[in-house]
């Protein structure tokens, strides 16, 4: 059977662990330091309900409230929204990301999942408030620290996303959180 190929953004605040989370998933190992981010993109092949998919996870620069999707000309299946649980601002621009993504998508539902990261450092935002901003998203949750966190572990959150892609069912008031 032929592969299939599906492109996931990675998108959030600056320095929240985007490429640091990404290399954790595709490569198994962490970056050790930090350099911005201006686009990546990795690939990975996994295998998915028996199907080979080729997955293209485009890893974007740090978003701000003037930079956010400037480039809308790319096909991309699904989002992972990233925010630092030792960050407020990163989680309190979330909202803006999100409506940027449906708004240049043209839709009310896009395929995402929301993932704290940094989960090693002191928290700044409470895993209640990343539950709630999940439920109102109406989307999964999952936190971790891409620094001490597995691949296989890290490979939930892409696995989640391409369920949703893919649609298979996902009841988020049913969804459990995951921390890693």
């Amino acid at each position: 059977m032929a592969s299939r190929t599906r492109k996931i953004s990675v998108v959030g605040a600056r320095g929240v662990g985007k490429s640091t989370l990404v290399v954790q998933y595709v490569d198994n190992y962490f970056l050790e330091s930090y350099y911005p981010t201006i686009q990546n993109q990795f690939n990975k092949s996994i295998s998915f309900r028996g199907q080979t998919y080729e997955v293209e996870v485009l890893d974007t620069a740090g978003q701000d409230e003037f930079t956010i999707l400037q480039d809308s000309s790319t096909l991309v299946h699904g989002y992972i929204l990233v925010y630092a649980v030792n960050s407020r601002s990163s989680f309190e621009l979330l909202p803006v990301i999100r409506d940027k993504i449906l708004e240049s998508t043209g839709t009310d539902k896009v395929p995402m999942i929301l993932v704290g990261n940094k989960l090693d450092l002191e928290r700044k935002v409470g895993h209640e408030e990343g539950v709630k901003l999940a439920r109102e998203f109406g989307i999964p949750y999952i936190e971790i620290s891409a620094k001490t966190t597995s691949e296989q572990d890290i490979s939930r959150i892409f696995v989640g996303l391409l369920e949703q892609i893919e649609g298979e069912k996902i009841d988020p008031e049913n969804e459990k959180c995951i921390i890693m």
